[in-house]
């Protein structure tokens, strides 16, 4: 047990909670039905058989990466059209969480949350040229006045103009860092991978605004600085790599490449020192490190953030202005930093996950916890009340896991059916209600899905290491 509970600190370490912050929680049974949230329940359609599972096309052979055959088995995700899925219960209250982590590391540096429009108006997008830039990328659309719109794939333009249209900002109010987590569309020519590269999708977007050059540089660190504390957190070892500016401009980019075999983009690292870039900064014949004259060794990887230093591209068109230390005029310096939620959802599961059943990032698991009762019928049926009641006090003397204990219901099937299925669903822990919970006093199989450990507990000892589970 000690060695469990070692072992499960150490997990934890990277799964730390701001201050102050309180969980939302929410339940999904019906109002009179108590508290406990059942398997049966749950609005999850299943293909837990692989040659059941199709992509939109209708073409099991499309399903080209694990994350995406995964999410689709268990029912996280499900086909709309090409490049468009439904997100599902479980995949929603990942994202949830996702967003909670994201708004925990955005205000801790002063990040405001705001919403602005999907569509977005395309005398915005003249204005920088962009319309006719960005091709066939963008969705674009026209009201029945004639109005030609976009559905935005971020958002510039929109806040940029909103920020320009306050008159009388002072130096003394900057810097301003807002961002919204919101959907965003783009017309890829070949949606695949799931959520990787979709048509539709969701993305947190900050943009900011500084009153000089140095003080954007240090806003500029200080985001980076929290998406490394992000990726921390979730257990994922990204690389920041130098980046071409692209579409969006500016004189500065970062990505946040998260390696993987499957990933569309390819990097350089030097093992030398640390410097790292995407291949498209670099000479098609460079071979050792522009830093240290060491050999780079080439990987691919999932773009999962993007960071930019702006400058003024932006700020001077719409002429987004505050008033300086002198009492004059000055332009804004911006940058503009992005992290794709769906597509960390989904890289996540392509690199914890193994072939057949998915593992999460332990603060995203949609539940924390699994009990598996006995089967109706068998000799230890007698059983079936006894988990309801750990159920019961696991929910009580651990607050935290309030809302994120599910109870498989299913006891028509048999526990090794219901234990196939929670291994491949992922949760972290699951506890079933065997042989040993006849005994005096009741013992609890605990299978440890991240850590691969199965042990024998009292309801002290689940509660004792249920009490270590970090949540948000």
């Amino acid at each position: 047990m000690e060695r469990l509970l070692t072992r499960f600190r150490t997990l934890a370490t990277c799964s730390y909670q701001l201050p102050g912050y309180v969980p939302c929680r929410f339940h999904h049974c019906a109002p009179g039905r108590g508290k406990r949230l059942v398997l049966s329940r749950v609005f999850q359609p299943q293909n837990l058989r692989e040659d059941q599972v199709l992509s939109p096309e209708g073409r099991s052979g499309d399903l080209t990466c694990k994350s995406q055959r995964l999410m689709l088995q268990v029912g996280l995700i499900h086909p709309a059209s090409s490049g468009c899925y439904h997100l599902l219960p479980y995949a929603v209250r990942a994202m949830e969480k996702l967003v909670r982590v994201i708004d925990q590391e955005m205000q801790a540096i002063g990040g405001q949350k705001v919403n602005m429009p999907s569509l977005s108006s395309a005398e915005l997008w003249r204005a920088t040229d962009r319309w006719d830039l960005m091709g066939k990328e963008l969705l674009r659309l026209r009201d029945r006045h004639g109005k030609e719109y976009c559905l935005g794939p971020t958002h510039e333009e929109a806040i940029t103009a909103l920020v320009a249209s306050q008159k009388t900002l002072s130096y003394k109010q900057l810097p301003f860092l807002l961002y919204q987590v919101t959907r965003k569309f783009r017309d890829e020519p070949r949606p695949r991978f799931g959520l990787l590269r979709g048509r539709e999708f969701y993305m947190k977007d900050m943009y900011t605004f500084d009153s000089s050059p140095e003080a954007a540089r240090q806003t500029y660190s200080l985001v980076c600085d929290a998406y490394d504390r992000l990726f921390h957190r979730l257990g994922l070892r990204c690389v920041k790599v130098q980046a071409d500016v692209g579409s969006i401009g500016g004189t500065m980019s970062h990505e946040f490449q998260l390696p993987v075999d499957i990933g569309e983009d390819r990097f350089a690292v030097c093992p030398s020192c640390s410097f790292s870039a995407n291949m498209e900064t670099l000479d098609s014949s460079q071979r050792n490190c522009p830093a240290c004259q060491g050999p780079l060794t080439e990987t691919r990887g999932i773009e999962v953030g993007h960071t930019f230093y702006l400058g003024t591209k932006y700020s001077s068109i719409f002429n987004a202005q505050f008033i300086n230390v002198h009492g004059k005029p000055s332009l804004a310096e911006m940058g503009c930093y992005g992290l794709g939620v769906t597509r960390i959802l989904a890289a996540a599961v392509e690199v914890l996950s193994t072939e057949d059943c998915i593992r999460w990032p332990g603060l995203l698991a949609p539940y924390q916890l699994c009990l598996i009762p006995p089967k109706k019928g068998s000799k230890e049926a007698v059983a079936i009340e006894l988990t309801g009641q750990l159920y019961d006090h696991i929910t009580e003397v651990v607050p935290q896991l309030r809302g994120e204990v599910l109870l498989d219901d299913r006891t028509h099937l048999t526990i090794g059916h219901r234990l196939k299925d929670a291994n491949k669903f992922g949760y972290p822990f699951v506890i079933i209600a065997g042989k040993r919970a006849l005994e005096d006093p009741a013992h609890f199989e605990v299978w440890c899905q991240n850590t691969g450990e199965v042990v024998f507990l009292t309801k002290e000892g689940v509660v004792e290491l249920l009490s270590q589970v970090q949540v948000v």
